[in-house]
């Protein structure tokens, strides 16, 4: 259906659809050939954890999950394994800064060896104080996965989002979104029908030589949403 659709491309959920642990080496070789069949490539895995990075329980299986995710998205040709960080605390001097910090960091280092990196999403926090968090060790690199409709609904500045940025992001996941002051809360909606000036972020991104995906597709996009999405940007 995606290259019916005239996608290039698709996102895989590495927790519903497949999983690290369960794809043998055969049914590997399979899932490559149905996609060089269709014309398609992986852009990116999603691999979204039920906890994020700053809670403690458990912490030590997340992180081999999050690896396993990325040893895979490397043998399918894919860059990033995308998913949220999770809350970042207000204070650089905390504890749960530095932790959280540390496992970035270590998830980092092993991006650069694997050859496929953590994509962390936007839109729980702003676009500088995600940098600052990020910017902790030299000899790691967490991508970033730039989600406009995320940062809306969480009220956040896309430009300023897309200017701290700028240097890691490795995949755009093109979700336009609103504020529904009558409910009192952001709400996702299809692409070009919110507030996300997309031909004005799209030109901004060419100004920084951005050369990924685009995703597009919310949770419960139908056939005629995801069509649309696609024929929009290409337009763009």
């Amino acid at each position: 259906m995606a290259s019916q659709l005239g996608a290039s491309a698709v996102e895989i959920d590495a927790r519903n659809d497949i999983h690290p642990s369960q794809l043998s080496d055969t049914g590997l070789r399979q899932l490559r050939k149905i996609l060089d069949d269709r014309n398609l490539t992986v852009s990116a895995l999603r691999f979204q954890t039920r906890r994020g990075y700053d809670q403690p329980h458990e912490l030590e299986r997340r992180v081999e999950a999050t690896k396993s995710a990325m040893q895979l998205a490397y043998r399918l040709g894919a860059p990033v394994v995308i998913n949220s960080v999770g809350v970042v605390p207000g204070d650089e001097e905390s504890p749960q800064w530095s932790s959280l910090q540390s496992v970035l960091d270590d998830l980092g280092r092993y991006g650069t060896h694997v050859g496929a990196f953590l994509a962390a999403e936007t839109g729980a926090e702003s676009g500088p104080t995600l940098a600052k968090l990020l910017s902790g060790s030299e000899d790691a690199f967490i991508a970033v996965c730039f989600n406009p409709g995320q940062l809306i609904i969480n009220r956040h500045d896309v430009h300023e989002a897309l200017q701290s940025l700028k240097d890691r992001i490795q995949i755009v996941c093109a979700v336009d979104g609103v504020i529904d002051l009558a409910a009192g809360r952001g709400i996702a909606v299809p692409l070009g029908q919110g507030t996300a000036d997309f031909p004005e972020l799209i030109g901004m991104l060419e100004d920084i030589q951005y050369r990924g995906r685009y995703i597009v597709g919310r949770a419960d996009s139908s056939l005629n949403e995801l069509s649309d999405g696609i024929a929009y940007l290409k337009q763009l």
